[in-house]
């Protein structure tokens, strides 16, 4: 097995080796962990924070006496004003290069939802076909890659399938201000 499918630090379950890439530097070294959710039932604009002007799941910081899953609820309802049966399908490692510590982020998702999804000062929730093709009977526009983060695409379709993952992308931050990826690598939960 070649260095690239080999688990990296700070994935500790038995995984089955996805996909990877970037270059061959070494992981960067793991820091103390804050807590975040992401729950994906729509793709938005985000609007301020960390990722601003990337499309993106709901979510953020898990506060303290909080679990996972409450928290993805809350950000959820105060993001877009609507509740759902959240259901946990991954987990995320981000380590940025000079960062004082690791994104841990649990992904969650959901088929359903009650309320009217509405705009907050955080989110601008808006639909995206799940269709891999340019044209769909739902009249959506294709999922937006270019205007997500860049691995994004390694683990958001294992997510619409219902396989659950674990995955842990290194990033290096640029002079104009962005993140860019300098290592990654996504598994599947094995049996």
């Amino acid at each position: 097995m070649s260095d690239k499918q080999n688990v990296p630090p700070g994935l500790s379950e038995k995984l089955q080796h996805h996909t990877s890439g970037g270059s061959d530097v070494e992981w960067l070294p793991p820091l103390p962990i804050k807590y975040y959710t992401v729950a994906h039932i729509v793709q938005n604009n985000k609007k301020r924070g960390f990722g601003q002007g990337k499309y993106n799941g709901f979510g953020g910081k898990v506060e303290p006496n909080e679990t996972s899953l409450q928290a993805a609820k809350r950000e959820l309802e105060e993001e877009a004003g609507i509740k759902a049966p959240l259901k946990h399908i991954g987990v995320l490692l981000f380590i940025v290069h000079g960062a004082d510590k690791t994104f841990h982020i649990d992904i969650y998702y959901s088929e359903e939802y009650e309320g009217t999804v509405t705009e907050s000062d955080e989110m601008r929730p808006e639909w995206f076909s799940l269709s891999d093709s340019d044209s769909n009977k739902e009249g959506l526009l294709p999922v937006p890659w270019d205007k997500m983060w860049d691995t994004d695409q390694c683990w958001i379709p294992l997510l619409r399938k219902g396989i659950p993952f674990r995955g842990r992308a290194d990033f290096d931050k640029g002079e104009d201000g962005i993140f860019k990826p300098r290592r990654w690598w996504y598994g599947l939960l094995e049996d």
